[in-house]
């Protein structure tokens, strides 16, 4: 894993989703509710989030992951998020693997393991 993955603000992150979200007709609130799925922060936990530029180890490290991320599964920038042994690198991948679900079109319960 890069340093420069490690140093980096999920502020710097988030808007490439929103671009990625909204080109193919979905909504921010709807990238939202994904990232709530899996972290558990609500609006105001997200911008607080996003305001002090919370690096990705500490944003994902400060999160009540859901427990049903673990049935996140398929492939994501050529791996298979299921089979990524570092914890980091598989919950980035999992948040990746949501988003372009969504921005797929998606139906949102499925998107949501629900």
């Amino acid at each position: 894993m890069s340093d420069r993955l490690l140093k980096t603000p999920f502020a710097s992150i988030y808007p490439h989703y929103v671009t990625k979200v909204e080109k193919k007709g979905r909504t921010r609130a709807e990238l939202h509710q994904v990232i709530e799925w899996l972290t558990g922060y609500d609006e105001q936990a997200l911008q607080e989030h996003l305001d002090a530029e919370t690096t990705l180890p500490e944003f994902f490290e400060q999160a009540t992951l859901n427990p049903h991320a673990s049935e996140i599964r398929g492939v994501i920038c050529g791996h298979r998020v299921e089979e990524i042994e570092d914890p980091f690198m598989q919950r980035v991948r999992w948040l990746d693997k949501l988003v372009d679900e969504l921005a797929r079109g998606k139906a949102m319960e499925k998107v949501l393991r629900g």
